[in-house]
């Protein structure tokens, strides 16, 4: 693999990072290999991290010229993620471990999504996420493997996890991003809220991360067989997103995924409201006008 430290040498963000990776590497398969980048980029080893506290970690001389990554047994998924983030925090001069030449990173580090201002260690675990994504799932390459997804379905983030060789979640995140409609995926474990991924043109979602699932969602209508997505419904937009009395109510439409742990993801679909005709303005804009005037 022809990558270098040279062509990654003035990278200072996440995507400036995988955008040089992604450019000297024209010719990566899929899934990436993460292992074979790690070791041309100065990764000494890949030893398994024994312990229950941590899911990662990357130990380093005061150069940052080589290092060893420490990565958790578990799904090979998982740990491919694990690999990448930590290789997110060789590669960014600008991170600093919490002790000299250590860093050490938690379950609850790899899924951190945004960071508090202010605070340095949450920005770096948020940035070595993107970065892990960015390297996992080349944006090029799953545009491509997204051109073949028409209408949105969960089944099509399931075939992302399996080419990618990346969690679910992961793939969720990435679809959502790159899927053209009005989509989001709620990802619920033992019945709650755990979080939510939404694309930017779907409005805010109304439960609370740690609130229960709607009651009428589909999530509570069964049977749902564990590990297959279930079919596409409609449900009442309301439980989800906040709906005005004064206008037309648009489509959302629910897809359940149970898996066998009690987690599940949701996906959301949401339908654009269609534009009232010249007739239907006028209707409304009579009724609106006799019932403030008291008129019936």
């Amino acid at each position: 693999m022809p990558v270098s430290r040279t062509d990654i040498a003035n990278a200072g963000s996440p995507e400036a990072l995988a955008k040089h990776i992604l450019q000297a590497e024209p010719d990566l398969s899929v899934p990436v290999p993460i292992q074979e980048l790690c070791a041309r980029l100065g990764i000494l080893g890949i030893e398994t991290f024994d312990t229950e506290e941590f899911e990662g970690g990357l130990v380093t001389d005061a150069k940052r010229s080589v290092g060893t990554i420490l990565a958790k047994r578990g799904g090979e998924p998982r740990r491919r993620f694990t690999i990448a983030h930590e290789l997110g925090h060789f590669l960014m001069a600008h991170h600093v471990p919490d002790r000299p030449g250590r860093f050490l990173c938690k379950s609850s580090d790899l899924l951190r999504l945004t960071a508090k201002p202010g605070d340095p260690r949450q920005r770096m675990e948020m940035e070595a996420n993107r970065f892990a994504s960015l390297v996992l799932m080349p944006p090029h390459l799953l545009r491509g493997a997204m051109e073949a997804f028409r209408e949105p379905d969960l089944q099509h983030v399931l075939m992302l996890a399996r080419d990618f060789a990346v969690g679910k979640e992961v793939a969720a995140r990435a679809y959502v991003q790159y899927h053209p409609e009005r989509i989001a995926i709620v990802v619920a474990g033992n019945g709650r809220v755990q979080r939510c991924y939404r694309s930017l043109s779907f409005p805010e979602i109304g439960c609370a991360v740690g609130s229960p699932v709607p009651t009428r969602s589909h999530y509570h209508s069964g049977p749902h067989r564990p590990n297959n997505a279930g079919d596409i419904a409609a449900c009442s937009p309301d439980i989800w997103i906040d709906v005005r009395r004064d206008l037309r109510a648009p489509a959302l439409y629910e897809q359940v995924y149970r898996q066998q742990n009690g987690f599940a993801m949701i996906l959301l679909r949401l339908e654009p409201v269609p534009e009232d005709t010249a007739e239907e303005r006028r209707l409304e804009e009579g009724w609106r006008h006799r019932f403030h005037s008291g008129r019936r």
